[in-house]
């Protein structure tokens, strides 16, 4: 799940794991769900859909046009076409969900992986939120060491941002450490049935409504 298109193939077989949908139905859920894909457009997404038929991942089917009466004004609408996810869609998707190497928690990727944590098994959960909390602690370590050099040479403004810059990723590393500490005690575990569940991995919903937006960029 390199690429950023990857990214979205992972997130439109997640979403129609849930249920099937048509490409309007995908793309709200795409903007108010995952809001990393807020920029992207049906010129993005249809492509993606194609391409993930073609592989035998997604099933086309057509949904009736509603009527509106005999002669209603919806009559002569054209039907919708709704996607559905087949076998071996779903076992692709659990594949990739699977997927524990820096691509599931690199800056772009995280979010997303993030968002469908509710159907990912605990021990998965915990190994991404390790790589994850690894990665931006890298980042800070080098941010130390940029700004203790480079100190005497910036003014108030630049000064400010780069500290401004390393509370965010102090905040996301803390978050994760949180995150993690609450998986391994296996505390607010849900039936896999759960609608809660799904919506947040099993994780407490009384945390902090502070914690930072995986997907900010301030954070990463």
């Amino acid at each position: 799940m390199g690429r950023r298109s990857d990214v979205l193939e992972f997130a439109v077989l997640g979403l129609l794991r849930e249920s099937p949908m048509h490409g309007y139905e995908l793309r709200k859920r795409l903007n108010s769900s995952l809001g990393v894909f807020r920029a992207f457009s049906y010129g993005s997404l249809y492509p993606c859909l194609k391409t993930l038929v073609a592989q035998g991942w997604l099933t086309e089917e057509t949904a009736p046009a509603p009527q509106d009466g005999p002669a209603g004004p919806l009559a002569g609408r054209r039907a919708k076409i709704v996607y559905r996810l087949t076998a071996e869609g779903k076992e692709h998707f659990e594949e990739l969900l699977a997927q524990t190497g820096p691509e599931a928690w690199e800056d772009e990727h995280f979010g997303v992986r993030f968002a469908f944590f509710g159907q990912t098994s605990r021990d998965v959960r915990v190994r991404v939120l390790e790589g994850r909390r690894s990665r931006l602690e890298e980042r800070l370590d080098k941010m130390r060491t940029s700004l203790a050099r480079t100190r005497e040479r910036l003014d108030d403004y630049t000064l400010e941002l780069q500290r401004h810059g390393m509370e965010s990723v102090e905040r996301e590393v803390r978050w994760l450490t949180e995150l993690i500490e609450s998986e391994r005690a296996g505390r607010d575990e849900r039936p896999s049935g759960d609608a809660g569940s799904r919506e947040t991995g099993g994780l407490p919903r009384d945390r902090d409504s502070t914690r930072p937006d995986p997907s900010d960029d301030t954070a990463n």
